[in-house]
């Protein structure tokens, strides 16, 4: 591919970012302190969804992973409005096809020659375009198809050029990173040149086909005791780094909800299966499906079931994207999940603790009290009753709890950015299959497991539950004798974070009020000077950018942004 057109492709990319990231700040952060909060409130949706136009038009011009980031977007029914979701769900279904002569010079190239000499017929119309690869429909010569036990295949080869593409698009993401580090609220929250590296990661990952076969055998041996899940089986012979060969098991798009009822399969039953295979990916096996957006699953209708059997099956494909989970990682998921399912608001800040997402000096008993105020108020409820709940509610439950809603003292940890992208893509293909789903109804059992010892709960974690305890008893008198001294000496001090934060908010403050106040200054003074003097009107109003970066800076962060 020509360097032009890669640089073409870069800046394209960087520009769309910048201009997005430029409108965030001047409607949500400089706009409410110039008195416009109710102007942004009342355009905050079409904005979005003209953004959402924007951006699914560059995806499909651009392909790579753009597509990638609009197909993780679509799938966010559950915190992203409608508007946007379906801007962009076309996107599962809109990536242009490559030409066929060169997705065949690739294939033969790989393969070491024409696929004719490989297969008994070779579909050129594309079964599935998608962002890095393109699939087709294919059969298998006699001899191989009564080896195997299956005829009909599949065969995904690689677009050309794709290392490029991601290449560029991983610089073009690199910079827009490293912009939002110079913006505090952001960069005090997550590393966000690490979440990129590990996208990247996980990326490059993904077109190594070798490495795809490996991970589609392995997470078909964790399942291969459950009958509702099927996994595709590979052709290692027809199998190399860009091309990869496996069963054809088309069926029903999860996304396709009006075949699912037709085929008489109760759609909140497959909600269930799909969360359930993920409880057990996460907490069992430790090895998870990164890409559940609704091209990569199936529901698969069984025809005539033997006695015992389930009526159909959820099947999954694509397995370039997957994630190993650590121990560290599972720890405090575990915890989560129990917390969740017990309804327990410590045992959430504990969790919260081990995954390392809360920032150094938050209230934790502040945290704590609306972790178990959530779980009260809103635990139990399907997702269309999360929906449907009255707005006033929420206003009071924000009013409630101002400061930590202001503050928002959380942060994302770089090994949680895949894993919690796949279960944002998760909610989103559950509420989608049936709005009133009930999560608690199936993560509430799994937690009970977990707290009684079973699914992953060893005896090695209980045992280090009491030492834990142990630890923190014998060293708790030394603990009060150096307090009790400290007081006697007048060298106690007590560290009250509301507080700090307090006064580091009105500092914020005053310094982004003085920003903002020469911005508007200086812009409105330009704009008067424009009718009798243009060259000093435009010199002011770009003066005025200074004051305004500033104000960016240094200023208070921005109310919460949904």
């Amino acid at each position: 591919m020509k360097e032009s057109t890669l640089r073409l492709r870069y800046w394209r990319i960087v520009l769309f970012f910048g201009r997005v990231v430029f409108g965030f700040i001047a409607w949500e952060v400089v706009g409410p302190r110039l008195g416009l909060r109710r102007l942004a409130e009342r355009t905050r949706e079409r904005r979005l969804q003209r953004t959402a136009a924007r951006f699914r038009v560059l995806a499909i011009a651009l392909g790579g992973l753009m597509i990638k980031l609009g197909q993780f977007l679509s799938s966010r029914l559950d915190v992203l409005p409608r508007s946007i979701t379906n801007e962009l769900s076309g996107l599962q279904d809109e990536v242009p096809a490559e030409e066929l002569d060169a997705l065949l010079s690739v294939a033969t190239a790989e393969l070491g020659g024409p696929l004719s000499e490989h297969f008994a017929w070779f579909d050129e119309e594309p079964l599935a375009a998608a962002s890095l690869g393109q699939a087709h429909r294919a059969r298998l010569r006699d001899a191989d198809a009564d080896e195997l036990g299956f005829r009909d295949v599949v065969v995904k080869i690689q677009r050309p050029h794709i290392q490029q593409v991601i290449e560029v698009d991983l610089a073009a993401l690199r910079r827009v990173g490293r912009w939002l580090t110079r913006y505090r609220p952001i960069a005090s929250r997550a590393n966000v040149p690490g979440l990129v590296e590990e996208f990247a990661h996980t990326s490059l990952n993904e077109v190594e086909y070798l490495a795809e076969a490996a991970n589609a055998e392995r997470f078909a041996e964790n399942f291969a005791a459950d009958p509702r899940v099927k996994v595709p089986r590979i052709v290692w012979e027809l199998t190399s780094r860009r091309v990869l060969t496996l069963e054809d098991v088309s069926a029903i798009k999860i996304a396709d909800h009006a075949a699912i009822t037709a085929a008489g399969i109760d759609r909140g039953q497959v909600a269930t299966v799909l969360v359930e295979s993920y409880l057990q990916q996460i907490f069992r096996d430790s090895f998870v499906h990164l890409d559940p957006h609704p091209g990569n699953l199936f529901v698969t209708p069984i025809t005539d079931p033997a006695p015992g059997e389930p009526a159909w099956k959820l099947t999954f494909i694509d397995f370039g994207m997957m994630g190993e989970v650590p121990e560290n990682l599972r720890e405090g998921l575990t915890e989560a999940l129990i917390s969740v399912g017990l309804r327990d608001g410590a045992r959430a800040v504990r969790s919260m603790e081990i995954l390392n997402v809360i920032l150094p000096g938050a209230d934790m008993h502040l945290i704590e009290r609306a972790s178990t105020e959530v779980f009260a108020r809103f635990g139990g409820m399907s997702m269309d009753e999360l929906v449907n709940v009255p707005p006033e509610e929420m206003i009071e439950f924000a009013g409630q709890f101002r400061e930590l809603v202001f503050e928002l003292p959380f942060q994302v940890p770089e090994d949680m950015l895949m894993l919690g992208r796949s279960v944002g893509i998760l909610s989103g293909v559950a509420t989608g299959l049936e709005p009133s789903f009930n999560v608690w109804a199936v993560l509430t059992p799994y937690a009970a497991a977990l707290v009684s010892g079973e699914g992953g709960l060893s005896v090695d974690r209980i045992v280090k539950e009491v030492a834990d305890l142990g630890r923190t008893l014998l060293a708790l008198p030394g603990r009060i004798d150096r307090v009790l001294t400290s007081a006697e000496r007048g060298e106690l001090t007590v560290r009250t974070p509301r507080v700090a934060a307090q006064v580091e908010r009105l500092n914020r403050t005053a310094r982004g009020t003085n920003g903002v106040l020469v911005f508007a200054a200086l812009l409105l003074a330009g704009a008067v000077a424009l009718g009798t003097d243009p060259v000093l009107g435009r010199w002011l109003m770009g003066l005025s950018a200074a004051p305004l970066l500033w104000a960016m800076i240094a200023g208070q962060s921005p109310r919460p942004f949904h």
